[in-house]
């Protein structure tokens, strides 16, 4: 059975640009770097002229042409507080080993707020499909909208309502502006009445200040039960993101989405059955928290709903790209499971 609620809105040259953020950047760093010294802070400055002696044209991708087959683009695959942390920065006493790579633009374990973007092309043109704005959103596609050619959001989809989700829904103005009339977004009733009073002006248009310009968003109440947006069937995978605290993945054609999970509910398993992709929560490489699947739950999970491929998202600064990929993919060989990390700006081609 296919439900759809009805919207409920209650008011009416990329790399130029990349060169201009990159030269900015190594100037204000190199400010700041010889600053830090006079005062003996060594260590931070040796990190800092390291990584902006480590940065190159190559690290700033050229414009992609937009594919034909659909597919998905990693927007995000970190935490909320995203990586590097700068707490770990500017450690003098410690040295964070994956912040300190991430500081390197290009470097795997740069990570913003997770989040997806499945690009599913129609006779009438590419239909862009994103789950979750988050806090870094912004940037997220500052990053990867003009490399890739994405110029439209065509929907969003809420997974939950904390801020590494919907955070950046403030920045959708520059699409609702420039671009587009306006954005539908597909939310749970229960998170829709929690952006009634984070985004009160977004959802109730009329106490904003007459002339100026916020996102034109649409609001459409899912439930539990499959929806279309765009022609594209999504089906809710009801999953607990801590204690008493529903979050929602989302199944399109064989693929699985799951990004902030810390059980699984008994009822979700029939759904994830026949995943050819699984896209799943994986915190930290030794343990779960209270509110996400650790590594070793996370591949536990992966035995259960045996899927054909796995892609994990959500990790910290603990989860080194290059060494837990590297273990990973032992997997293969002693149990037959295709398991790795994802990272921002993955393209993983999908059949729909």
């Amino acid at each position: 059975m296919v439900l759809f609620m009805g919207a409920v809105r209650l008011a009416p040259s990329p790399s130029p640009l990349f060169s201009f953020a990159q030269s900015r950047l190594r100037f204000s760093l190199s400010k700041y770097s010889l600053s830090v010294s006079r005062y003996g802070s060594s260590k931070l400055s040796r990190i800092l002229q390291a990584r902006l002696q480590s940065q190159s044209a190559d690290a700033i991708p050229e414009v992609k042409i937009q594919s034909e087959q659909p597919e998905i683009i990693f927007l995000g695959t970190g935490t909320s507080e995203g990586i590097p942390r700068v707490s770990c920065l500017t450690n003098l006493e410690k040295t964070c080993p994956v912040c300190s790579k991430a500081v390197e633009v290009g470097d795997k374990n740069r990570r913003l707020n997770t989040s997806i973007l499945i690009r599913h092309p129609r006779t009438s043109g590419s239909c862009n499909i994103l789950i979750d704005a988050g806090k870094f959103f912004y940037h997220s596609a500052l990053r990867w909208f003009p490399t890739y050619g994405i110029r439209t959001i065509d929907a969003v989809i809420i997974t939950h309502s904390h801020a590494d989700a919907i955070g950046g829904l403030d920045d959708l103005r520059d699409w609702t502006n420039n671009v587009q009339p306006h954005i539908p977004i597909y939310v749970a009733r229960r998170d829709f009445e929690v952006m009634k009073k984070t985004h009160y002006y977004l959802v109730d248009t009329s106490v904003v200040t007459p002339g100026a310009a916020v996102s034109e968003l649409e609001f459409d109440i899912i439930h539990e039960e499959p929806f279309l947006v765009h022609g594209l069937k999504f089906t809710p995978l009801p999953v607990w993101h801590g204690r008493d605290y529903r979050s929602l993945g989302f199944r399109f054609g064989n693929i699985c989405y799951i990004s902030d999970v810390s059980d699984i509910p008994e009822e979700t398993y029939p759904i994830l059955r026949n995943c050819d992709i699984l896209i799943m929560d994986a915190l930290r490489p030794d343990r779960s928290s209270s509110t996400h699947f650790g590594l070793p739950r996370a591949l536990q999970e992966v035995r259960k709903i045996q899927p054909k491929r796995t892609l994990f998202t959500g990790m910290m600064h603990l989860m080194d790209h290059e060494k837990v990929n590297g273990e990973l993919i032992k997997l293969m060989d002693t149990e037959g499971l295709d398991v790795q990390l994802s990272y921002d700006g993955l393209r993983v081609p999908i059949t729909l």
